[in-house]
């Protein structure tokens, strides 16, 4: 069964829950946020986003402002302590993971490694 996740595992940046509802609302899908750790990219593990439809019984949920963040036990262990966030800035607009694990990353900002 999911739980709640402690705030101290895993958290969703007020900026980024303003966006997945947005994106939510538009595609007419649940406010829900699906961080997952996959093995590739550049530095050797990569994040993946995307909606989620439905919690599955080994996901954490984290809430922000309404929308929640859920992520797998594996990848939870390769995030933990994180805070996902929504960044715009000239060079564009994506949600990015500030992971206290990550010995180092890629420019794409999307692939890690610990």
């Amino acid at each position: 069964m999911s739980e709640t996740t402690d705030i101290a595992d895993i958290a969703l940046s007020p900026a980024a829950a303003a966006r997945v509802a947005l994106i939510a609302k538009k595609q007419g899908k649940p406010a829900m946020l699906r961080l997952s750790v996959e093995g590739g990219g550049c530095a050797g593990f990569q994040y993946k986003f995307g909606l989620a439809e439905a919690i599955a019984d080994d996901d954490r949920v984290v809430e922000t402002d309404g929308v929640r963040l859920v992520v797998d036990d594996v990848s939870l262990d390769l995030v933990r302590g994180s805070v996902v966030d929504f960044v715009e800035s000239l060079g564009g607009a994506a949600f990015q993971v500030r992971n206290p694990q990550a010995a180092s990353g890629c420019g794409c900002g999307t692939s890690f490694s610990i």
